[in-house]
């Protein structure tokens, strides 16, 4: 497209040297096609229009330029159509991509000119959004499985009871069992109304004290923490956070629980706050590959890579934390030398904290 561009800038070059000429011979035609139409510009004309026109000379040859250049510009529509032609063609290519073909890409290949990066990068951009959309369709298929689990134990226990008439024992039992199944619909359910709420955003922006923040959030934790043998120490410095209350407070709790789940009696639980990173939470549980510490963060997901088991959680504390992150600009990333735990940190860009 480079190339046609040029080729139509040349060629407009060379049509400006000639568009006087054109304006003369077109007047010259014009004089020999209407010879008594107006005679010499002189006192015996009696042709009143000719007097005037003649009274300035430049109009006849401003009326023939006017006229040369529009019968240019019409002739550089078609030129204009033609070196356009290669984005045309991008058209209806892209007007097809839609959910049942996101692997379509064009492949423009190596090239240099703004064609081919304009290929590229729509192809990157096809990338991501292909990433998305998969990501988003695996959710939605996890989320579904978690919801039928417990759903299903629901009806089936409500069938039991309904089948036959059950002792005051039983029933306490049956009562007890739908209570718990009940519960963990709601944590997987606040859970999911949590990631929604952090992926849309901030709805407003103020400074916030990321250290008394965590330091509120310990104090509600420690009974807990005292409750599966766990040692919680922290060291808070002061730290201002440009977000939202509720989701840092979220954040915070999020990587706490988690802390605390997946630790071990007599374990201990390090979190700090400073400058960089803004947050770290250091838990001494079971061994983490380094290898599966990404899937940590996946939705449902456990280290196995399947899906999360029924110990009381909805498997989304860490997904949570990591969309809040997002969505205060910043970045979270946990870490893990094989042994003895999991390391995770929060970081804030400059300008946000």
């Amino acid at each position: 497209m480079r190339r046609r561009i040029l080729l139509l800038c040349a060629a407009l070059l060379v049509a400006g040297f000639v568009v006087r000429p054109a304006a003369e011979t077109l007047l010259s035609v014009w004089w020999d096609i209407t010879p008594g139409w107006c005679g010499a510009p002189g006192p015996e004309s009696s042709n009143i229009i000719c007097r005037q026109l003649f009274r300035r000379p430049s109009i006849p040859m401003i009326l023939a330029t006017t006229f040369v250049l529009t019968a240019l510009l019409a002739a550089c529509y078609p030129a204009i159509r033609w070196c356009l032609r290669p984005l045309h063609d991008l058209t209806p290519v892209i007007a097809n991509v839609g959910p049942q073909n996101l692997g379509h890409r064009l492949r423009p290949g190596d090239g240099r000119d703004e064609l081919a990066v304009l290929g590229r990068t729509i192809d990157d951009m096809m990338d991501r959004i292909a990433i998305g959309y998969e990501a988003q369709r695996r959710f939605a298929a996890d989320a579904s499985h978690e919801l039928r689990t417990p759903l299903a134990v629901q009806r089936t226990l409500i069938e039991v009871g309904l089948a036959r008439k059950l002792k005051d024992g039983q029933l306490e039992l049956l009562a007890a069992q739908l209570l718990e199944t009940n519960e963990r619909n709601e944590r997987l359910i606040e859970g999911l109304l949590a990631l929604s709420e952090s992926d849309r955003g901030l709805i407003s922006r103020t400074p916030l004290r990321l250290d008394r923040i965590t330091a509120e959030v310990l104090d509600a934790h420690r009974a807990r923490a005292d409750a599966a043998g766990v040692t919680i120490t922290s060291e808070l410095s002061p730290r201002v956070v440009i977000g939202e209350q509720v989701l840092l407070e979220r954040l915070v709790s999020n990587l706490i629980q988690n802390a605390i789940k997946y630790n071990r009696p007599g374990g201990t639980i390090d979190v700090r706050v400073g400058d960089e990173p803004a947050l770290s939470v250091v838990n001494t549980g079971d061994d983490v590959p380094p290898d599966e510490v990404p899937a940590l963060f996946e939705p449902f997901r456990r280290r196995s890579g399947s899906r999360i088991d029924h110990s009381g959680g909805a498997g989304l504390g860490l997904a949570i934390a990591r969309s809040i992150t997002r969505a205060h600009d910043g970045i979270i990333a946990a870490s893990s030398t094989g042994h003895d735990g999991l390391r995770v940190q929060v970081s804030f860009r400059t300008g946000t904290g």
